[in-house]
């Protein structure tokens, strides 16, 4: 073998690499790993070869994010930003800050408030009346299954008490009917409508800042989990296409087309044709994305036993199915059959039942054909769907910032569940032993996009940076190899990137150097860790 352009030393080296999960030294040749080992790979040493010493590092497959919106979550930081705080005060005073720096704009957009800063999780129009009363104001929550607007956006969108709600959302309103400036789910979209589309240009420009902060995070690829219109949000389709036939795409980007839930299987002719348009460079549209219910915060996720009031009584809600269950065994059989992966959105116990059913029915008509099929968030699974995971080659693709005690979860999720069902919430552990393949992904813009943050929760079911020390069901805690292999090993796999997501030769080099060892320092300070370099193909992205 000739010598090597770029080797790492010194180790420690995890390998995601059930063969060798450990060592000290890999070298990598073009844009693949040429050797994994020992000592034996300084022999690959050359006149020009890079040297990376690793003493006091770790270096690891590059993390990968089975559930994202890239684009949105670039676009969304050159807007109005209320991530970070829980101040109403806060939110207001940024609100009339960019409103203030931005006099052009003819609608103020933006997001990221948390329900918890509000009473009942509903904020009111006239808070956003009192900051911006002159101008349309539409702002997404954290998790974007709710928006905030203000009077003139409700006016402009002709909301009045007489306006019925969509069979997909709800409008909040006061007590004579007028809408109250929160809108949930599929209401968004009666509002979300006005807002002037975003460009190309701004589209293009929110994925390379996407892609340079994914970067830094030690992000080398991702599923974008909604390639079309929906929300307010625009396609992201033709921004991935630019940037991979330019070649500013440097990550790898598989994308899940949307499935529009107010049709049929009409749509399907109309994906395939997209799947082959949108294929170019490292961006590939392989995925269907089906949201099957909403969340657990407004009552929308599908459960099978009702919510509960506030005085612990079962209510009439028990949340809604996107598609008609029945419906969705006869479009996901059809995709199947088609080599389309199926990407759910699958959160309350009813949701994940009725995914699970439609893949058992494509199972049942194709037999298995290896579509590494996914079901994201996956909130409350009943302990009896457990085993169908692994029978059915479900994988579980979780988001483990969620899994930890805060407020949104104490005051808006647990008491409406009850203990026995809040019991069943991001049952991580109960998955792993039951057989299940892990994925893990972060949901971005929804919450953080750093790996080692969601790492660290998986592992401690505690956020880092939370006063609050309770341990969110300490059961489902993985260990710390289970964790790294979901965000590596796993997600590669969902991603139909067999050539990533572990160390081996032969393999893509796509690598992150972490700066610490976190295999061996305690579990309650994997989060402290930062990303020194991250390299895509063994090309360096993002050196600190």
């Amino acid at each position: 073998m000739s010598t090597a352009d770029l080797v790492f030393t010194r180790g420690p080296v995890f390998t995601a690499d059930p063969a060798r999960t450990r060592a000290t030294s890999l070298a990598v040749v073009g844009d693949r790993i040429a050797a994994v080992g020992h000592d034996e790979v300084r022999d690959l040493i050359g006149p020009a070869t890079e040297v990376v010493d690793l003493t006091g590092k770790l270096l690891l497959p590059g993390f990968q994010d089975a559930h994202i919106h890239a684009v949105g979550g670039g676009k969304e930081l050159a807007e109005c930003d209320l991530t970070g705080t829980v101040g109403v005060a806060e939110y207001l005073e940024r609100i009339r800050d960019y409103a203030d720096a931005h006099p052009e704009k003819t609608w103020i957009t933006g997001g990221g408030w948390s329900m918890e800063s509000f009473d009942g999780g509903l904020p009111t129009r006239q808070l956003l009346d009192s900051v911006v009363p002159d101008r349309p104001v539409l702002l997404s929550n954290r998790d974007h299954h709710g928006a905030w607007a203000n009077s003139r956006a409700l006016e402009l969108a002709g909301l009045t008490a007489d306006t019925p709600d969509p069979a997909d959302g709800r409008i909040e309103r006061e007590a004579d009917g007028t809408p109250g400036g929160t809108l949930q789910e599929g209401a968004i979209g009666l509002v979300a409508r006005l807002v002037p589309e975003a460009t190309h240009e701004d589209r293009l420009a929110g994925l390379l800042r996407a892609q340079k902060l994914l970067h830094s995070l030690g992000i080398t690829a991702w599923q974008d989990a909604l390639l079309g219109s929906f929300g307010g949000m625009a396609d992201p389709s033709e921004a991935y296409m630019a940037a991979a036939l330019d070649g500013s795409l440097t990550a790898r980007v598989t994308g899940a087309l949307w499935w529009d839930r107010e049709r049929g299987a009409e749509q399907i002719p109309e994906l395939v044709a997209r799947r082959e348009k949108l294929s170019a460079g490292r961006f590939r549209a392989g995925s269907v994305k089906i949201m099957q219910d909403g969340i657990a915060e407004n009552f929308t996720a599908a459960m099978i036993s009702p919510y509960l009031d506030g005085c612990g009584c079962a209510t009439g809600n028990s949340g809604l199915s996107f598609v008609d269950p029945e419906a969705l065994c006869g479009y996901v059989t059809e995709l199947d059959a088609l080599d389309f992966q199926v990407h759910f959105h699958a959160l309350g116990d009813r949701g994940v039942r009725e995914a699970l059913n439609a893949l058992e029915a494509a199972i049942a008509a194709n037999g298995h054909r290896g579509n590494r099929h996914h079901l994201a968030h996956l909130q409350v699974v009943h302990p009896e769907d457990l085993t169908r995971f692994a029978r059915l080659g479900a994988i579980a693709n979780i988001q483990p910032l969620w899994a930890a005690h805060e407020p949104q979860m104490d005051e808006l999720t647990i008491p409406f569940l009850g203990p026995e069902r809040a019991a069943w919430q991001y049952p991580f552990g109960d998955l792993v032993r039951a057989g299940a393949t892990l994925a893990a992904g972060s949901d971005w813009p929804v919450s953080s996009p750093n790996p080692i943050e969601g790492i660290h929760v998986a592992v401690n079911r505690r956020d880092p940076e939370a006063a609050d020390d309770r341990v969110f069901y300490a059961e489902q805690r993985l260990d710390l190899t289970t964790a790294l292999a979901a965000y590596t090993a796993g997600t590669a796999h969902v991603n139909g990137l067999d050539d990533t997501g572990s160390l081996r030769a032969g393999h893509l080099a796509d690598l992150v150097v972490l700066d610490r060892d976190i295999l061996t320092a305690p579990a309650e300070e994997i989060a402290e860790a930062r990303v020194e370099r991250t390299y895509v193909g063994g090309e360096l992205v993002y050196a600190r």
